[in-house]
């Protein structure tokens, strides 16, 4: 099977995101930064654009936050679409909680929340996914106390999970801060494992690997790399795995 884990950047270059899931050929993709409306927004696809374009018949939409767009109030947040049936699923806050009138000016944008859906395999073999879009510290990648708290709550939530566990996502961490390793002390951390020196593209001048893809010891890691194809400000990350 293969996961494909990308911060989305509000979807804004849909047609590269639909060459690199043809390129990747994913089971399942987790993604963050995504917008999602019953209304065509017209300045950038939806979720729900975009997983129909990919042909993903599943999806499962987490939103942080809605803002006032001309008549439309779209959700922002993080999402996961999958050719896969998406069982047990659910929605948890790392900080704050769902605002449904978000104002970029005067309202703290740190909301921040976590996903777990379940799948099973060809043969029927449950597997957990976690996505999550860390609290972005202005200024650098080192974590802060709200990190931490995530990082910890993440963590106690996954290790309670019976069976194979993927945790992913843009967590806006260093692989080697006090909050990661929170995470790397009972998970494999694949992104500093396999040494990935960045997971930027050059559409930002920022290069610090930043997304990351966890996984328990009931997860065979076939492949792990990170994607050629450029389709965000962020490198989408693969995972070729099986289930032990």
């Amino acid at each position: 099977m293969r996961l494909l884990q990308l911060n989305a950047w509000t979807i804004r270059l849909a047609t590269r995101i639909e060459d690199m899931v043809m390129k990747e050929a994913p089971d399942i993709i987790a993604l963050q930064e995504v917008f999602e409306s019953v209304a065509d927004l017209g300045f950038f696809p939806t979720l729900t654009e975009l997983a129909d374009n990919l042909r993903f018949h599943h999806r499962y939409h987490s939103p942080v936050y809605a803002i006032q767009l001309m008549t439309s109030k779209p959700e922002f947040g993080n999402a996961i679409v999958s050719n896969l049936a998406l069982e047990d699923k659910q929605t948890y806050f790392t900080n704050l909680e769902y605002n449904p009138s978000m104002s970029l000016e005067n309202d703290d944008y740190n909301v921040r929340n976590f996903q777990h859906v379940t799948i099973k395999d060809q043969d029927g073999r449950q597997i957990h996914i976690i996505n999550h879009h860390g609290y972005h510290v202005p200024g650098h990648k080192n974590g802060n106390d709200f990190t931490m708290k995530a990082c910890q709550q993440i963590a106690d939530y996954a290790r309670q999970l019976d069976g194979p566990v993927i945790i992913t996502g843009d967590f806006n961490l260093l692989p080697d801060s006090e909050s990661i390793e929170i995470l790397n002390k009972d998970f494999r951390n694949l992104t500093k494992e396999y040494g990935l020196q960045t997971t930027r593209t050059d559409l930002t001048h920022k290069s610090e690997p930043c997304d990351f893809i966890f996984v328990n010891d009931k997860v065979a890691v076939n492949d792990f790399y990170a994607s050629e194809v450029v389709a965000s400000d962020h490198q989408g990350l693969v995972l070729d795995f099986e289930v032990k």
